[in-house]
């Protein structure tokens, strides 16, 4: 099989720990697109917030290439980051969201529009993990999201707190809300658990781009480490787990790679199935 695309995770998968690059992948990142293939960000964060990173790959406002943001709310092509395709959230939904999640006072709440992040009650520990990944956002003093209604569209609401059993407090609280057929639930970077539009993951978003593209699903590839990599794992034709993947993302994926992601993993998987024979 050819593949024309590799859809990736960035935070745990594609990125270092420290929201650093290994520069393994950063090489073989640039020859494998030198020679017409498609690497696409796959990311729950906003396109935004990769610019620097797009810099680095020589992806950075490149027609022809292109990020998924927002756990696939929203497909940009790269170029003046010209929006493709969008499934946002109702105002409404947002608000009932933040008003069901946040259980107690040791909850922060992220609110992404297309073009901002807004934060409520942020904590230190995650001020710490979004300045390692050069993540703007705006603080909110208020639980009034009146203001967010000119803000629209509205691409998700996630919340923060280290420990799981409370984000899984908050998913049922959320849940018995807004009910599990209006919203896509996932967790990632053990620490968030994150609310989407029914029917938004990043498995469609990357079918919606592969076809738009004219790239089959049997000729993409893609990787991840986390709950929020799985409907594109399973989408793909040939999904993978980082060797540092949760363990039901391991189970789901077709392979799982030798390396971690502070070892350059998706240059192992480039090497592997695009690079092949390459001095």
């Amino acid at each position: 099989m050819t593949y024309k695309m590799l859809v990736s995770d960035l935070d745990e998968t594609f990125l270092n720990d420290d929201g650093t690059i290994h520069e393994e992948n950063v090489q073989t990142v640039k020859r494998a697109v030198a020679q017409g293939f498609k690497f696409v960000p796959n990311t729950g964060r906003s396109f935004e917030s990769v610019q620097k990173m797009l810099k680095q790959l020589d992806l950075y406002d490149q027609v022809g290439e292109y990020v998924i943001s927002f756990n696939g709310s929203a497909i940009v092509e790269n170029k003046n980051n010209q929006i493709i395709a969008t499934q946002d959230m109702p105002f409404t939904m947002a608000k009932q969201i933040f008003k069901a999640g946040l259980i107690d006072a040791s909850v922060d709440v992220h609110i992404y529009t297309l073009n901002k992040l807004f934060i409520y009650n942020i904590s230190d520990s995650d001020k710490q993990y979004l300045a390692t990944r050069g993540v703007a956002y705006v603080a909110l003093k208020t639980t009034d999201l009146s203001f967010l209604n000119m803000q629209q569209p509205i691409m998700k609401v996630i919340f923060e707190h280290p420990d799981i059993q409370v984000r899984h407090k908050i998913h049922d609280a959320v849940v018995a809300s807004v009910g599990i057929d209006q919203v896509e639930v996932t967790y990632s970077s053990d620490r968030y658990v994150e609310f989407n539009l029914k029917g938004v993951d990043k498995g469609s978003a990357s079918l919606l781009l592969g076809e738009k593209l004219g790239i089959t699903k049997d000729e993409i590839m893609a990787i991840g480490d986390n709950n929020n990599d799985l409907k594109m794992i399973k989408a793909a034709g040939l999904g993978i787990s980082v060797a540092n993947g949760i363990n039901v993302v391991k189970e789901a994926a077709d392979i799982v790679t030798k390396r971690t992601n502070n070892e350059g993993a998706i240059a192992e998987v480039l090497n592997q199935f695009v690079l092949i024979g390459e001095q």
